[in-house]
């Protein structure tokens, strides 16, 4: 059976999926039948990769002998599990039943026999000889300056963050401004902000290899440029001509560091639940509140705080976006602003920016700091920059677990156990094998996403899925390449200890997990096109 056809085959069980969850939500809602609801996003999103793995292979002609291989890797794999079983986390399985979709998986089974029932282990051993053999699958984007961006930033990241990444981890250090500087002079912050702001006008799929090839080192590199993604989409779709010609310039340039201000105690991803006022009081904004999880928030030099205006309203409608500038902190100093204050939260990885609990007690921001000049308009505002917010976390997905697979496989072919170096054992090879059909399958995705976006279209599914898939694949990635390592691997000396903490966390921000399945199911069930 060829991958076109497996494709068609998956796409029906897909609908058939689809159709199953629409009929049982006549009856109750999507919230009470999470299980199954979240079970269909992860079959879509399964589906969806498979299509980008296809349109890769396309593009490339074919694909090279082992792109083929990896594919069919995927692609076997990948029908197993909508047939069997579909993880949607460390003990959450999906299977037909819970969907009563049995006659559908069955009639895929029936299809797909050919590939279920032909054993892979020749193809992933293949596959695993050919990246000890220094090989590796295609990655061109057939476009001459694509292709000349990714490796100038590859190049940066092999000379100035992969040999230090680990150090500054131990010590919890923050990026050091050199290494920003440096960031900041090939247009890392300004990659998607307007060439007449100062940016350099590129798109999303641009900013995606970028912040993969970043995060491959760290990342913490790749989701410096995060904040200024969000900012820079705010204030160029929302702002003010004022507003733009201010901020964004200095954005691009990386002369001002934001941050994102919008987490509070208690409410996780329930915006809607935000209590951080803000009031006006003599032509400014006073700011009252709470807020936590604030990456970057000491040496930033711009907040993007969104607070409630309107203490009246409920929900969504009384928020609105306010940008605050504020002075950057100091090790000595922390929040040198007045009505400002904060500590540090002390996490596992995810470090090189630090992240923050902040207190606000009467903050003054000026009348012009509201985004827009549009009260109640900051949920809107925000929702607009979702898409590439979460996209780009994917592209981060994409880098660590591109990481986790060199240093799996680096691990592998240096160690020696038993007369022999380890990647000649299948259990070892077989884990570098999956690991890179992964990180194929997830790169495709997300580079699908951003061409959706690109093209103008609504892809909140897309980046949604994007994200869903990236984050297991870089836990899975980093978790098979610690176990390569042994016992090695949980000391912190190693750098795969590092990529491990790193990972865990891409499946909780920029929207957990459930919450990235939620979006997808209940977009999809609307009619909104994948």
């Amino acid at each position: 059976m060829n991958f076109t056809a497996a494709l068609q085959a998956a796409e029906g069980y897909r609908d058939a999926a689809k159709a199953a969850l629409v009929a049982r939500l006549s009856a109750r809602s999507i919230e009470a039948d999470q299980r199954a609801a979240h079970g269909f996003a992860w079959v879509a999103t399964s589906v969806a990769g498979l299509a980008a793995v296809h349109h890769w292979l396309n593009s490339n002609r074919g694909g090279t002998q082992l792109d083929q291989q990896i594919a069919a890797v995927i692609f076997a794999e990948t029908l197993s599990q909508l047939t069997g079983g579909l993880p949607m986390g460390q003990n959450e399985i999906f299977r037909p039943v819970d969907l009563g979709i049995n006659p559908a998986a069955q009639s895929l089974a029936q299809n797909c026999a050919s590939w279920l029932h032909t054993d892979q282990a020749d193809t992933r051993a293949a596959v695993a000889q050919a990246l000890a053999e220094g090989q590796m699958p295609s990655e061109s984007l057939h476009d001459a300056e694509l292709d000349f961006i990714r490796d100038q930033y590859r190049r940066f990241t092999t000379s100035e963050i992969l040999p230090h990444a680990h150090k500054w981890h131990l010590a919890n250090d923050l990026i050091p401004d050199a290494t920003v500087a440096g960031m900041a002079t090939l247009g890392i912050f300004g990659v998607c902000i307007p060439a007449e702001y100062g940016g350099l006008g590129l798109s999303k799929l641009v900013m995606c290899v970028v912040t993969e090839e970043l995060s491959r080192g760290w990342i913490g590199a790749g989701s410096l440029g995060t904040r200024s993604e969000i900012a820079g989409e705010l204030i160029a779709m929302g702002g003010t001509q004022a507003q733009k010609a201010h901020w964004l310039p200095k954005i691009a340039s990386g002369e001002i560091l934001p941050t994102a201000v919008f987490t509070e105690p208690d409410t996780g991803s329930d915006l809607g639940a935000l209590q951080t006022r803000a009031r006006r009081d003599k032509g400014n904004w006073v700011i009252n509140g709470a807020k936590t999880w604030i990456t970057h928030a000491s040496r930033s030099d711009l907040m993007t705080m969104l607070v409630r205006t309107a203490p009246e309203e409920k929900g969504y409608a009384g928020l609105s976006m306010l940008l605050v500038p504020k002075p950057r902190g100091t090790q000595a100093d922390l929040f040198p602003a007045a009505g400002m204050s904060g500590s540090e939260i002390e996490v596992l990885g995810y470090r090189g920016m630090r992240e923050y609990a902040l207190q606000f007690d009467g903050m003054i921001a000026a009348d012009k700091a509201l985004l827009g000049d549009a009260e109640g308009q900051g949920f809107k505002q925000l929702m607009r920059t979702f898409e590439g917010a979460r996209m780009q976390t994917a592209a981060r997905a994409v880098g660590v677990a591109k990481r986790a697979l060199e240093l799996g496989l680096d691990y592998a072919i240096n160690r020696k156990q038993f007369g022999k170096t380890i990647i000649g054992f299948p259990r070892v090879a077989d884990k570098l094998a999956m690991s890179l059909a992964d990180f194929v399958m997830t790169r495709e995705l997300t580079y699908a996403a951003a061409r959706a976006k690109d093209s103008g279209k609504r892809c909140d599914i897309e980046a949604g899925m994007a994200k869903l898939l990236a984050a297991r694949a870089a836990w899975s990635n980093a978790d098979a390449a610690l176990q390569i390592h042994g016992g090695n691997g949980y000391a912190l000396e190693y750098e795969i200890s590092r990529i491990l903490c790193d990972a865990r966390i891409l499946n909780i921000f920029e929207g957990a997990a459930e919450i990235q399945a939620q979006v997808i199911a209940k977009g999809l069930i609307e009619g909104r096109n994948a």
